[in-house]
């Protein structure tokens, strides 16, 4: 049974630092497109982060040089390192993993990945 885990949402105040964890079991985080995402109320889930199977990395523009999706293949999770957040990043993360097989053309699109967790909440006071 594949299952993927987010932790370490919290209420941070604007110009703070929080760094998400995504634990995986039943998948392989280092064999697949493996995505952070955010939603926020009333708006669409927007992609995050990303990392392929080869290390290559994507980014959405909002977060380029703030935000920093890694891996630990020994722990088999996935993280992101936040930074110098804003109200704006509030929103529920969520972690999601693509089928090993599946040729993704769009990393940053929801539509791209498979397995879901439920996700954790990030609150940014302005």
């Amino acid at each position: 049974q594949v299952q993927v885990a987010e932790s370490g949402g919290d209420l941070v105040q604007a110009g703070g630092s929080l760094k998400l964890s995504c634990t995986a079991s039943g998948v392989t985080v280092d064999t697949r497109f493996m995505g952070w995402f955010r939603q926020a109320p009333e708006k669409e889930r927007e992609g995050i982060a990303s990392i392929d199977r080869d290390s290559k990395i994507d980014y959405a523009d909002a977060v380029k040089g703030r935000f920093t999706i890694s891996r630990d293949n020994a722990k088999n999770t996935l993280y992101l390192q936040m930074n110098s957040l804003n109200a704006e990043d509030s929103g529920v993360y969520l972690c999601a993993a693509a089928f090993a097989s599946r040729w993704v053309n769009n990393p940053l699109a929801p539509t791209e990945y498979d397995y879901w967790g439920q996700g954790t909440q990030v609150s940014v006071s302005s």
